[in-house]
């Protein structure tokens, strides 16, 4: 698996599906390889910062340079452990890990009233003013019964999430 060129041997099939928790078929992980291997233009078994933002949906994502520091570097199995969140076989407590890790910037296993506003900022851009995203961060938040001084864990995130009503289906086209 360390070289891209190569074919992946059904041990190494049984191996990637074992690493994401059997999420993902043996016939989407062989399309996932073949994906992997388009965007690692320079064979070197990773994927770069540059090559995944190749990908216009990601460059165009207003969450892309966060999603970057959790991409740049994976090689094929993490690549594939990574996208197993967006699998429609996930458990909601995989899709909100993943989420918690979008804001928690300094990987402290906290995530503050400022960095859910600093993502509110990046995907609400100039259609909310800044009052507004912290009235509705502050109604949120105070729903769930935390406040504006909570520091949230992924625990937080799973109650508030699960609770919200939310729907969080997103799936990863393999084809």
């Amino acid at each position: 698996m360390g070289n891209t060129s190569s074919l992946l041997t059904q041990y190494d099939i049984e191996e990637v599906q074992e690493h994401c928790n059997n999420l993902f078929t043996q016939q989407e992980i062989v399309s996932l390889y073949n994906r992997f291997c388009q965007l690692d233009r320079s064979a070197k078994g990773f994927i770069s910062a540059d090559e995944f933002m190749s990908v216009p949906e990601f460059a165009v994502n207003p969450l892309s340079q966060r999603l970057l520091r959790m991409v740049d570097g994976l090689n094929f199995k993490d690549f594939v452990a990574f996208l197993s969140a967006f699998s429609s076989h996930a458990s909601l407590q995989q899709k909100i890990e993943l989420i918690f890790k979008v804001y928690d910037l300094d990987c402290n296993g906290k995530v503050t009233f400022n960095d859910i506003l600093d993502v509110l900022r990046d995907l609400t851009g100039s259609f909310m003013s800044e009052k507004q995203r912290e009235q509705v961060l502050s109604h949120v938040l105070e729903e769930a019964g935390y406040s504006r001084e909570s520091l949230l864990t992924v625990d937080d995130f799973l109650k508030i999430l699960s609770n919200s009503g939310l729907k969080m289906e997103v799936e990863v086209p393999v084809d």
